[in-house]
């Protein structure tokens, strides 16, 4: 055998830290960019820094930085799920109170529900 099992347990070990390492470094320089309190010189010097010196700088940017990088990840994801719950509402056209009790009234003019009915309707839109 020219290749034992503890050789291949450490490639993998290897190829998995180069993996996470490639994830980190995108992850920080696309949170350089998505930053919208670093102006152009800023995120210049931060992009330098972390090619440049690519462990020292990626360290420093998640020390000096993460704290921000995490709260712009976690408002991103919150304005992603705002607009897809906006999308399912106007897509499942999902009626308000207002549209119920419209419609209840017109039920009522039309003299579809009695009035006491239209008022139990009511209650139950309402709480």
């Amino acid at each position: 055998m020219d290749y034992p099992i503890l050789g291949a347990l450490l490639t993998v070990t290897v190829f998995t830290f180069a993996v996470l390492w490639i994830f980190l470094m995108v992850r920080v320089i696309v949170d350089i960019f998505r930053s919208s309190d670093l102006r152009g010189w800023g995120k210049a010097a931060w992009c330098l820094f972390v090619l440049v010196l690519p462990f020292i700088g990626a360290l420093t940017y998640l020390v000096a930085r993460g704290e921000a990088m995490s709260e712009r990840t976690m408002d991103e994801a919150k304005r992603h799920e705002e607009a897809f719950q906006d999308y399912v509402r106007t897509t499942a056209g999902t009626p308000t109170r207002a549209d119920e009790l419209a419609k209840l009234a017109q039920l009522r003019e039309h003299g579809d529900i009695s009035e006491g009915e239209y008022q139990k309707a009511k209650e139950k839109v309402l709480t």
